[in-house]
């Protein structure tokens, strides 16, 4: 698998890239494959000694220096070394620029907002601590006449099943599960809940933060946001903000259902 990676992601390397950030060095042993990635894949993993686990932990363990020089005569350490040293010299050090500008022009920002709207309370930087978000499961209305309710349901996984295609494909004994109505202990009136959505401030990072009621209980974990709110590290609107949750009922009868491991359920407390 490692390998079928290297190959896909060395052909996305090159030819997805503007050519400007490609490291010619590794365009040039591409070539010499007459840009077959599989090939140049093969070859690579055939004369790397990063690929034999047992070599690599023999010599970490009884000869670290000589692993530390092996990452730089090794062929899948040179082209490590490559890009990282091209990227780091001709993409990066640009970028920072751009960020360092970016970083002023942010604090000029801040400091002008500060200044309008003396009565208004803003948020500390948060970033490296711990976030607790707060709020209410409810829908939003996204657009004149239309409403997104706060629940999904199993049924409109199904709606959108197309089999085997990458994003909405369903398990074959998912489907039986739908079709059998066989939900165990976790439906709702007779639907699988699946996601639900509310109006907690979440952000990047917040992907699998608990979800917990006001007793405390798990009832979800967070994964996204509504595409509406996406703006809403710029500018929070409680009207069309919301994150959005897997329903802990539904990781529930996945455990149990479908994987079988009602074991774990039994080690649980669930609150009803």
């Amino acid at each position: 698998m490692d390998k079928d990676l290297f190959a896909a992601m060395m052909q996305m390397y090159v030819e997805k890239n503007d050519p400007a950030f490609v490291s010619p060095q590794i365009l040039e042993s591409v070539k010499s494959f007459n840009c077959d990635y599989k090939k140049r894949a093969e070859d690579v993993y055939a004369k790397s000694a990063f690929v034999n686990q047992e070599q690599v932990m023999n010599l970490l363990k009884n000869n670290p220096d000589e692993l530390y020089n092996l990452a730089g005569t090794d062929v899948i350490g040179q082209i490590v070394s490559e890009c990282g040293g091209f990227y780091n010299k001709n993409v990066k050090v640009n970028g920072d620029k751009l960020q360092e500008k970016i970083n002023d022009l942010q604090s000029s920002y801040m400091q002008a907002q500060m200044a309008v709207m003396k009565n208004k309370i803003f948020y500390p930087d948060a970033n490296s601590t711990l976030r607790v978000a707060y709020g209410n499961v409810k829908g939003f209305y996204p657009a004149d006449g239309k409403y997104y309710y706060p629940f999904t349901y199993l049924d409109g996984m199904m709606e959108k099943y197309i089999p085997g295609d990458y994003e909405f494909d369903v398990p074959q004994k998912l489907r039986e599960l739908y079709k059998a109505k066989d939900y165990g202990q976790y439906s709702v009136n007779g639907k699988m809940p699946v996601c639900f959505i509310a109006s907690n401030h979440t952000t990047g990072g917040n992907s699998g933060s608990p979800a917990l009621d006001a007793n405390g209980n798990l009832i979800g974990l967070n994964f996204d946001r509504a595409w509406e709110g996406t703006m809403s590290d710029i500018n929070y609107d409680s009207s069309i903000c919301r994150n959005i949750m897997v329903d802990i009922r539904y990781v529930l009868f996945i455990v149990d259902k479908f994987a079988g491991a009602k074991n774990l359920i039994d080690e649980m407390k669930v609150v009803r």
